[in-house]
This record gives structure tokens, sequence and C-alpha cells, in this order.
């Protein structure tokens, strides 16, 4: 590859994070340096639809929640734009390096950038699923273009909690107690759903839906009433739910980044403004603290790393990611939560701050990514 790389930054989608997507996309292309990168926005609407030219950012934006949006950003209902929606496919040729969408005539096609255009990497910036769980990395599989992230195994794993925690424990790593609820089981048989939980774990509980991220979906139960309204909750966003344990803990995260040889930052900690880290104190509240670097042990400190690389390698992860750890305040005992493949990405979230105090900076951070993404073995 020579002369400047054209990125291709996927941005939007289908899930609940839809909006948390604009405003990481917004700042990966803020910050991506001009003089190296050709910055080629694709945008793809809560419906699935996919936009090109013009500006997507801002024509998903005017339809965004304003309460997830920085202040300032200007919005636009251009109608010239939304008009530029089309329905993709994958290019036919596999290691095309481009998107593509028919024309009425079905033996004729044209690239959805332009006629003959090539992409080098992709960046998509997806969270949740349609984006984050494997789906769209299993496009760019089928396009042959390089993009940043976990492939398609460790997107799918780590998106689904359920698959996660039996990867971890198939790797003896350290979890709370939980269990997996079917919503059709939950439906039918609600009282000895609700039977075997409270046998099995103690009050307080979390629920959460298997396959969601930025805390949707998830609530605290604290009774059986809790954990009714709790089930139904998640229930709305997945037809497989988990159940864990809740325990007196901080929330200890880390930053990983490699292919192959894998590098940690410093941890940090997060101190949320409500009983607990939902989705009000990631994004809305504004008060939650962060620590970086966390106030923990030495020992503490190395064990997060060993054991995030590990968690790391138990998905099979490449390129990125952010290992969540709850240590117990009363034991001192330190157990895995999640490994989140694509997390929020802008110079203020923990994924960027932690390698901002580590000595890499948000620019030199996209840097590396792409970098990552174009030698990733196959």
């Amino acid at each position: 590859m020579t002369g400047k790389l054209r990125i291709g930054v996927i941005f939007g989608g289908q899930s609940g994070e839809h909006e948390v997507s604009l405003v990481s996309a917004r700042a990966v292309m803020e910050n991506l340096n001009r003089e190296h990168y050709e910055v080629v926005p694709i945008g793809i609407t809560k419906q699935g639809r996919w936009l090109a030219g013009g500006d997507p950012l801002a024509t998903l934006t005017a339809e965004a929640d304003p309460a997830l949006l920085p202040s300032g950003v200007e919005t636009t209902s251009d109608s010239d734009l939304v008009a530029q929606i089309a329905d993709l496919e994958s290019s036919g040729s596999p290691g095309s390096r481009t998107l593509v969408r028919p024309t009425q005539n079905a033996h004729t096609e044209f690239s959805l950038l332009a006629p003959g255009s090539t992409l080098d990497v992709i960046f998509p910036v997806l969270h949740g699923p349609m984006g984050e769980d494997g789906t769209m990395q299993g496009l760019l599989e089928l396009t042959g273009i390089p993009y940043v992230g976990c492939g398609v195994l460790a997107a799918a794993v780590g998106m689904d909690k359920g698959m996660m925690k039996a990867a971890f424990a198939a790797a003896d790593l350290p979890l709370v107690p939980w269990l997996m609820v079917q919503r059709s089981e939950f439906k039918r048989e609600t009282g000895a759903v609700l039977n075997r939980i409270e046998t099995t774990l103690h009050y307080p509980m979390f629920v959460k839906p298997a396959n969601m991220g930025s805390s949707v979906g998830i609530s605290k139960a604290k009774d059986r009433a809790g954990l009714i309204a709790g089930l139904h909750e998640a229930a709305r966003y997945d037809r497989r739910i988990i159940v864990e344990q809740g325990i007196s803990a901080r929330e200890i995260e880390i930053s990983v980044l490699g292919n192959e040889q894998i590098e940690c930052s410093v941890p940090g900690e997060v101190v949320p403004s409500n009983e607990w880290y939902d989705y009000e104190a990631k994004y809305l509240a504004g008060k939650s603290q962060v620590i970086i670097p966390a106030q923990i042990p030495p020992e503490i400190a190395t064990q997060v790393a060993v054991l995030a690389v590990q968690a790391f390698g138990a998905i099979d992860g490449a390129g990125l990611a952010r290992v969540d750890f709850l240590l117990d305040k009363d034991t001192g005992a330190l157990y895995i939560n999640e490994v989140n493949t694509m997390p929020g990405f802008t110079p203020i979230s923990m994924y960027s701050q932690m390698w901002a105090a580590s000595g890499v900076s948000y620019p030199e951070l996209l840097d590396r990514l792409i970098a990552l993404a174009v030698e990733r073995p196959g």
C-alpha cells in the first residue's frame, strides 16, 4: 500500500447502542491523521439501511437521541442525503476490497463509493448486536478488506455473555456464580425458573440480556419482584438471559492491544454515580468518577493484566478489547466480568483514557489499530 490509506469508518447500526456508536465514530474520524488517511464515512440506519456519500454521520445524528450527543453537534435533515441510502451487498469477487450495491440490471454492479474504488482498511465503530457480534466481521471477511478489531469468532463470543462465560470457565478463569435462562422457559414456567434462580443464587442479583452492551437491558434485582421485572426487561432484548450473583465490588478495567503479542494499559477504576454502573451512569448522568491508574496494590494490578491477556486469548481476540473485572470489597477476590471487543471509543472513553495514561495518545492508538488490522494473520 502506498500513499494515503483509504479508511472506511462504519457506524450507527441496528442495536440499542446506535447513538453511542455515533459518538465514538465522530471521535475516530476527527482524530484520524488526514496526512496519512483518506476517511470514508459509511453509516447504517436503525432500520439496517446503509448511507454513503454526503455526510452520513450528520444524517444519522439528526435522528439520534440528542441527550447522548456532544454539545454543539450540528445536524442536518437534508433529504438529498437520506436519498443516498441504499441496500448493500458484498462484492461478488472475494478480496476485491470494496462494497457494492446492485442496480436494477442484475448483471451490472457498481461500487458504493465510486466506480473502481477500493478501501484499504475498515474501522467498524459499531457497538452491540448486528455490528460487534461477528455479523459485520463476517461480511468484511467476504470482501477481503482488512478491518480493525476482533474476527468473527471473538466478536461473536465476546458479545454473547453466555458463550463468553463458557469460554472463560473452560480456561479456568475466575467468575462470579451465574446461570442462563431462556426467555421461552421463563414465560412458560415462571415459577420454576424463579425457584431455580433463587436456589442457585442469592439477592442481590444482576439480570442481563446475553447479547447487548453499554448496560442496555441490565437491572439489579434485590428481591423476587425485582427479579421478575429484570427478567422481563432483559427479555425485551434477547431470548437468552444471564443472571449473575451480585457482590459488593469495585469495578476495575484494563485495555488490551495487539494480535498475537498482547500489550496491556494501566488499569483504571470506575466509581459509578448511581448504585451501579448502569446506562444512565455511563452516558447521561455525567457524574461517574474515573480513576486512572486504579488505586490498587501492585500485585492486584499485575493479576488484572495477566487475567486480561488470558481472557483475550480465551475468545481468540485480535486488535483490541477492554476487559472488565469485579474486585470483591469484602474478600479481595478478583473476577472477570466481561471482554468488550469494541468498547466506547472517544478520547474520554475508558479504553482510550487508560492508554493515554500509559503513554499512547488517541491518534497514535488509531494508527496502531489500523496497523494491527493490516498485519493480522489469516
